[in-house]
C-alpha cells in the first residue's frame, strides 16, 4: 500500500520592511490573494498569499523590542524566485496594466521570461515555454 506524500508544497518566506508596500505590490500589482494573515496589534505582520498554484509568505519584523530584527542590508538582495506559468506574456500585460515595472518578455532557455523586483529587492521571474527563437524580445516577435 502506498502512502500519500506528507509534504505538499514549498512556500518562500520573505522578510519585508513595509508590509503595506509589499501587499500593494503583490495583491494589487501582481494579483495574489490573501489566504491567511496574522494581525497581533491590528496590523498585518504575517500573511500567506496565493496566485494560482503558487504561494508566498511575507512577514514584517518589529524593529524594536524583544522579538525585533533589523537587517544589515536590503532583505531581498540576492534572492530570486521563478514562477512557471501557462502564459508569461499575458501576465506581463496584466502586470503592466496594474502599474508594475516588469521587463519586456525575452526568450531564454526556451521560455518567455519577464522579471521584476518587489519593494525589498526580491527578484521575481514569470516564465512560460515557447517556440520563439532564443533571445527574442516580445516587441520583435509581435511586429
Amino acid at each position: 500500500m502506498s502512502e500519500k506524500p506528507n509534504v505538499k508544497q514549498a512556500v518562500p518566506f520573505f522578510a519585508v520592511s513595509d508590509m503595506k508596500a509589499s501587499l500593494a505590490f503583490y495583491v494589487e500589482g501582481l494579483g495574489f490573494e490573501m489566504a491567511g494573515k496574522w494581525e497581533p496589534d491590528g496590523q498585518i505582520r504575517w500573511c500567506h498569499l496565493q496566485l494560482g498554484g503558487a504561494a508566498l509568505m511575507l512577514q514584517e519584523h518589529r524593529t524594536e523590542g524583544h522579538d525585533s530584527w533589523v537587517p544589515e542590508c536590503k532583505v531581498g538582495e540576492g534572492v530570486a524566485i521563478a514562477f512557471f506559468c501557462e502564459d508569461a506574456v499575458a501576465l506581463y500585460r496584466q502586470f503592466k496594466e496594474r502599474g508594475v515595472q516588469a521587463s519586456q518578455p525575452r526568450v531564454g532557455n526556451g521560455q518567455w521570461v519577464t522579471e521584476m523586483s518587489d519593494p525589498d529587492g526580491y527578484k521575481l521571474f514569470f516564465e512560460s515555454f515557447t517556440d520563439a527563437p532564443e533571445e527574442s524580445l516580445l516587441s520583435e516577435v509581435e511586429q
